[in-house]
């Protein structure tokens, strides 16, 4: 192995903490800023460390290292981009005020990449011109931009952030399937070879379009997502992309619809405990506004609306909720009564599948303080368009096998996707095929969180005592602690040295007039998975080895030290 050079705590840029960060609200955010790895610039906006650039170069290394065994190919393309392929896409507009936007001198409009498609779809247009070229995937590691309107939890939610994407490029959907496999067993090995727990889940496509879409979640209690997860079976499934089918009941024999006087009942728990039913049993109507015309949501009483679903359902029209001004406008809108019947065309009703052709309810009838009972999904009332919409909550049944689903919290880490041809269209990527005639390529589109990564595994595999890192992202593999005496210290640089000439990455602290508990403490906090102590027993040639993950220790001579350490 290479001589590695000794890093020397009295020469590196990191000061460590004893309190955690005032603004800090996840654990990873307050190791990764005690321990010297990350600092803030502004808001979602971070600068890596010494320590920190080296556990983030180990993260892209391992990311490397296993695109290129499926051979991917690695570039590099800009983050400042122009206007023009994003108006191909309508991503300029459906991005929002996430995205970052600016202009030259010139006049001419610009943006911060927030991800590449466009500019690899033309990338290869440019480069690929018959079928004897393709396939072929392609991919970067590149900064990120998006104008997050809360941007928190340190370097998990950024307005600025480091990503691998990486693109397919096929002539048939069996080679995008291809493809899209390959990238799935790279992602199980990278997160494998970095130490993280996590599971592979069903998405949502989102905003990137396609079909086939797997999420790559780490659970942690800091994660903004929530997954589903079967205790009986294999299904996994972030809950936006949960759906059920519509199940129709035989609602032949309910009585007609009758109004109820329901005073000062606008809300389900109001009605609820006013009749003595259960909110199960109950309609609850949700107006929201899809780019300015509103849209009734219907869901039983008793659970939530997801507004990630319903804006996924809408995508990319913009979804917002009704406001005082808009009721007093539609004064046939009762807030707090608002039922399904009645609605007609001046407003559309989407409803959740438990809202099925036949099933019975108790709703608003649209009056001031009245409500109706023995109001008939299909009878009463139709549907335009069934869209599960609820929140999921635990014990809800797997769609798979029905068993009680349990939830967790989760870090997304990695994402992939079958785009197919939305790209391709837009950007008018053709190919010369076998028989002289152009073919439409069909794409795939797969990222890794790099920066997210780092965090998950903060997260992860923190303790009380600090960050506990595994080896093969360490910034180094053993942190060489001289208790501070100056035989101590002369000791702990000669082993320090010798380890170094071996290939193994040391981290020694030789720093003057800093106490041995504050040495200990800090090496704690930085987590190197090794920590080598030169003590109370140097002048006999023995020091104390701890395994910074396990806490054993055992005094070992500088010879069989070493000799560990080696191995």
């Amino acid at each position: 192995m290479a001589n590695a050079p000794v890093q020397r705590m009295s020469q590196l840029m990191a000061k460590t903490l004893r309190d955690d960060p005032a603004d800090a609200e996840v654990l990873s955010h307050k190791l990764l800023v005690r321990a010297g790895y990350v600092r803030r610039t502004a808001a979602g906006i971070w600068s890596w460390l010494p320590l920190g650039k080296k556990v983030f170069s180990n993260v892209e290394r391992i990311v490397r290292e296993e695109m290129d065994a499926i051979g991917a190919q690695e570039v590099l393309l800009p983050a400042l981009l122009p206007r023009e392929p994003y108006d191909a896409t309508g991503r300029w507009d459906e991005y929002g005020q996430e995205l970052f936007r600016l202009k030259d001198r010139k006049g001419g409009d610009y943006l911060l990449g927030p991800t590449h498609e466009e500019i690899f779809t033309l990338l290869v247009k440019d480069q690929c011109t018959s079928y004897k070229d393709l396939p072929v995937i392609l991919y970067q590691i590149q900064t990120k931009f998006r104008d997050e309107a809360r941007p928190r939890a340190g370097i998990l939610r950024g307005r600025e952030f480091q990503m691998k994407d990486s693109y397919s490029f096929d002539l048939e959907d069996e080679g995008l399937a291809h493809s899209y496999a390959l990238h799935r067993q790279a992602y199980q090995r990278i997160f494998e070879r970095l130490g993280l727990d996590y599971r592979i889940c069903a998405a949502t496509a989102g905003a990137m379009g396609g079909s086939k879409s797997e999420e790559f979640l780490a659970p942690a209690e800091a994660g903004e997502d929530t997954f589903a997860d079967c205790p009986n079976c294999d299904f996994a499934a972030n809950t936006e992309a949960i759906t059920y089918a519509l199940k129709p009941v035989d609602g032949s024999a309910v009585p007609v619809l009758e109004e109820i006087p329901t005073p000062d009942t606008p809300t389900i728990e109001t009605l609820a405990a006013s009749l003595g039913v259960p909110a199960s049993a109950t309609l609850k109507n949700l107006l929201v506004k899809v780019d300015g015309e509103i849209v009734a949501v219907g869901v039983p009483g008793d659970r939530e609306v997801d507004l990630d679903k319903v804006e996924a359902h809408f995508a990319p029209a913009a979804v917002e909720m009704v406001t005082e001004a808009d009721f007093a406008a539609r004064p046939d809108l009762v807030r707090g009564y608002v039922g399904p019947q009645g609605l007609g065309e001046k407003v559309t009703y989407l409803a959740d599948p438990r809202v099925a052709p036949g099933t019975s309810w108790i709703t608003g009838a649209n009056k001031e303080h009245t409500h109706a009972k023995n109001v008939v999904a299909g009878r009463d009332f139709e549907v335009d368009a069934y869209v599960d919409v609820v929140v999921v909550q635990e014990g809800d049944p797997c769609p798979k096998c029905g068993t009680g689903l349990k939830l967790d919290r989760a870090i997304e880490i990695g994402h992939i996707f079958q785009l197919g041809r939305k790209y391709a269209d837009a950007l008018k990527l053709d190919v010369l095929g076998q028989n002289g005639k152009p073919v439409r390529v069909t794409m795939g589109s797969y990222g890794i969180g790099v920066s997210r990564a780092v965090a998950a595994l903060a997260e992860q595999t923190a303790d009380d005592k600090g960050l506990v890192w595994p080896r093969e992202v360490a910034p180094a593999d053993v942190h060489v602690v001289a208790a501070g005496k100056a035989l101590q210290t002369e000791l702990a640089l000669d082993v320090a040295e010798k380890l170094a000439a071996a290939g193994v990455r040391v981290l020694v602290d030789d720093r003057a007039g800093v106490s041995p508990g504050v040495k200990f403490t800090d090496a704690e906090l930085i987590g190197v998975p090794q920590i080598l102590v030169a003590g109370r027993r140097s002048g006999e040639g023995v020091l104390e080895l701890k395994d910074r993950k396990s806490g054993e220790r055992e005094e070992l001579s500088v010879e069989d030290a070493i000799a560990r350490l080696t191995a």
